[in-house]
């Protein structure tokens, strides 16, 4: 159990650090989104002229703070889960269940990084996006198009720090099933602002 602490331990550490900027990104990227879905509605319906960019930038920003935040919430239990049948089990049996079903989970998000790689690298990501584009200098006379494989990249990212927090909490399982689920520390939520 020793062994698996040790491993856990860096594990643990490097994901807290990483989901917390990844959390403070992925806030960033909503007041993007708002921003840009409320530019949009304004020049659509107050001034009737669509502009091209807001739509695919607000949805630029919902990839990434989707591939930000989602490590975040599997690691804390906030996916959609059915574990009724688990609770009601023995606690090992329970947590033996819960194995099996992280290293399935495992299975799923290294496909999902391979699917990712090749959106990024491969033929798609080759691409640039239809009305993004960042100037490339400060008097705004040049102006560079926003590949896709930034956009696709997003995937890429989260599926990573999902098969982080994977390994980690099949480690957490692993020393919960044996006995050591007190030497656990838990998988802290920030405090919320105002709360006590």
């Amino acid at each position: 159990m020793g062994a698996l602490l040790a491993v856990m331990t860096p594990l643990r550490l490097v994901n807290e650090a990483v989901l917390k900027l990844g959390r403070g990104l992925g806030v960033v990227a909503v007041a993007l989104m708002v921003t840009a879905i409320l530019i949009q509605v304004f020049y659509r319906y107050v001034l009737n002229n669509a502009l091209p960019w807001p739509d695919e930038a607000a949805r630029f920003c919902m990839l990434w703070m989707t591939g930000l935040m989602a490590p975040t919430a599997f690691r804390r239990g906030g996916f959609v889960a059915i574990d009724t049948v688990v609770r009601l089990l023995h606690e090992r049996l329970g947590a033996l269940i819960s194995l099996i079903l992280l290293f399935l989970s495992l299975g799923v998000l290294i496909v999902a990084a391979q699917i990712g790689w090749s959106e990024v690298t491969g033929f798609a990501g080759k691409f640039a996006t239809a009305a993004l584009y960042l100037p490339t200098d400060l008097s705004f006379e040049s102006w560079f198009r926003v590949p896709r494989s930034w956009m696709m990249a997003s995937l890429l990212f989260g599926v990573i720090a999902l098969i982080s927090v994977n390994v980690e909490l099949i480690l957490r399982a692993l020393v919960k099933m044996m006995g050591g689920a007190e030497t656990l520390p838990p998988i802290a939520l920030e405090e919320q602002v105002g709360a006590e």
